[in-house]
């Protein structure tokens, strides 16, 4: 007696694509299903009763304008715009001429060699192999290795970088068409400072409490002791006021 396996196994990357996955398989089956029905009266009725539970399967979607139609055109879009049917509108849905479906965008090829570098670094590499003045060419190159060499510092701060280094990556990178003279000496490179760190020490230092501007801040603010408050020439007014204001 064989041993077989006689459990079949039936995954969805061998079955047919589904046209809109929101509404899942089973609405699509019963779509294919509707069209292979006969009569036309139980073709309708069986066409209806999955409007309802598209309908059923969006309740959010229920106060939608014209949430309807468009079920009904999901319908025929699964069905492949091949199925004998009438909308309750009595017009039946075409596909879009202007619609075109998209091709895949392939994914860009790239050298994956030393890539802490940048993509940047090889397009530089490339223009300099393409220059023909020897001194312009030999100053981009130049400019290279003390970018490379900014880098490497960026992305490995626990490895020291030697020029050495820089000098042997650049025939790595260039596939031995660049070389560069032994005592050749690259800039250190400082990266830029931005003005965010500056900002927050700004406003670190306006919250100190032994700092001028809190305290100009706050001797012009709110209650002061020392701020005079009136003297008696404003008491008087009040009173001259009183006195002269209309009886009612």
């Amino acid at each position: 007696m064989s041993n077989t396996n006689i459990l079949k196994i039936h995954y969805n990357s061998t079955k047919d694509r589904l046209v809109l996955p929101e509404y899942g398989r089973n609405i699509h089956l019963m779509i294919q299903f509707a069209k292979t029905v006969p009569d036309f009266e139980k073709r309708t009725a069986y066409v209806h009763a999955i409007i309802e539970l598209m309908y059923q399967m969006s309740p959010q979607n229920k106060n939608v304008e014209n949430f309807r139609e468009r079920l009904w055109n999901h319908l025929y879009e699964i069905a492949e715009y091949d199925i004998d049917i009438l909308p309750p509108s009595g017009i039946r849905p075409v596909p879009d001429e202007n619609y075109k479906i998209p091709h895949n965008i392939p994914y860009p090829k790239s050298d994956s060699r030393l890539r802490h570098y940048g993509h940047n670094v090889k397009k530089l590499i490339a223009k300099a192999l393409d220059m023909e003045k020897k001194k312009k060419k030999e100053g981009l190159v130049n400019c290279i290795g003390s970018y490379m060499k900014l880098a490497f510092r960026t992305w490995n701060r626990e490895h020291f970088v030697t020029d050495e280094v820089i000098k042997s990556d650049i025939v790595t990178l260039s596939d031995g068409q660049l070389s560069l003279e032994e005592d050749a000496v690259f800039e250190n490179l400082k990266p830029g400072i931005s003005n965010g760190p500056r900002r927050n020490n700004m406003n670190n230092n306006r919250r100190r409490p032994g700092n001028s501007n809190n305290n100009n801040r706050n001797n012009t603010g709110g209650y002061n002791r020392n701020r005079p408050t009136g003297g008696s020439g404003n008491q008087n007014n009040r009173n001259k006021w009183r006195n002269n204001r209309p009886n009612t």
